[in-house]
């Protein structure tokens, strides 16, 4: 069954003529269009999959109020507002002391900005004060039933908080998209179906389904890793239901799938942004591609404290834009020219191949 009303020759066809503009416009003409502020690393729960250890790693000088604003001047100045969208996250970005006057400043300077949150501080109040911010989208994790949810997340009472957060959110009734996003592990994998049923009675534009991955805190767990068959029932289930009604089901951008699910599960075909529509600045400054990419001092392209982001943008992230991951595995797979290596966040930089190739497995 095919969603996208697309053939496979034109699936193929498509998937060539986007490589080819990865390769001879996009990498040596970056566009930077999603920038990430991690603003803490400070989180109210303690996810058994988080991906930047939350929790488990102390603040080191991190930036100031008036630092992240001084950011703000540069980057609208250097990249213009128009076609570029802040995105915040944390940790939970809520936690940060000056959360509002940050985002109010981005706000008057006219930026679009949206968030990833964990809901649980969203009360009535905090989401008229999102609005009044300028807010544009949300992601709120929701990542299974309640008693699961809240094993997963470590914190009891963290489902009904996170739930009442996406209602008083919805009840606003000003934001262009409030998304719940679920990641889908062993664990949770049987109860789809009943919160699919749950997701579309809340009223959300969008409920984003992705599989958990063998990064941060998960490869502590790895007992939650899927199953091919699950990662192949995960994805005929976004398949089946993604326009079954109002609430769009989609999958995330991590991954190159095999061509019956390219542009099935999701509105576009894959390709990693890292490092060439995205960049990023945590916490500390430190200046990198995707968040969700692991913390390795050779991927700190230079620190917001001493280097201009313009200049880091335009002279560094080389890494994410050659073929260096052409190697091993990948280097004699007919599909490389479409993954070019798949999602740097679950690259192995030790073995120098891919830790998770869905194309692969399935």
């Amino acid at each position: 069954m095919s969603n996208s009303g697309l053939l496979g020759s034109v699936k193929r066809k498509h998937l060539n003529q986007l490589a080819t503009y990865r390769d001879e416009e996009l990498r040596p003409h970056p566009a930077l269009h999603s920038l990430f502020f991690e603003l803490t690393v400070n989180c109210n729960e303690h996810c058994r999959h988080c991906g930047s250890m939350c929790g488990d790693v102390s603040e080191e000088e991190p930036l100031t109020t008036g630092e992240w604003k001084r950011i703000l001047d540069d980057v609208k100045i250097d990249f213009g507002n128009d076609k570029l969208r802040l995105c915040i996250t944390g940790g939970e970005p809520l936690l940060y002391k000056d959360f509002f006057e940050i985002m109010s400043y981005a706000h008057s300077l006219g930026f679009t900005w949206g968030m990833t949150s964990n809901g649980t501080l969203i009360t009535p109040e905090i989401a008229h004060k999102l609005h009044e911010t300028g807010m544009s989208t949300i992601s709120v994790s929701i990542d299974g039933l309640k008693d699961t949810h809240d094993w997963f997340r470590q914190v009891p009472g963290s489902y009904v908080r996170t739930m009442q957060g996406i209602k008083n959110l919805l009840a606003e009734k000003s934001f262009n998209h409030v998304q719940v996003t679920t990641v889908v592990h062993h664990r949770n994998i049987g109860e789809l179906d009943e919160m699919y049923e749950i997701m579309k009675g809340l009223g959300i534009r969008s409920w984003r389904v992705i599989n958990i991955e063998p990064i941060g805190r998960a490869k502590d767990n790895p007992e939650l890793m899927l199953t091919k068959d699950e990662y192949r029932y995960v994805l005929d289930f976004i398949k089946t239901h993604r326009f079954e009604s109002p609430m769009e089901v989609t999958y995330g951008c991590s991954h190159y799938l095999p061509l019956d699910y390219e542009r099935e599960v999701r509105k576009w075909y894959f390709l990693c942004n890292a490092g060439v529509y995205t960049a990023s600045i945590m916490y500390n400054g430190n200046i990198g591609a995707c968040l969700d990419i692991e913390r390795r001092p050779e991927l700190v392209e230079g620190n917001i404290r001493r280097d201009n982001l313009k200049d880091v943008w335009e002279n560094g992230f080389k890494i994410y834009r050659s073929d260096f991951r052409k190697c091993g595995p990948c280097a004699d797979c007919p599909e490389y020219k479409y993954c070019a290596g798949d999602s740097f966040h679950t690259w192995n930089f030790d073995k120098m191949e891919p830790n998770l190739c869905l194309r692969k497995l399935l």
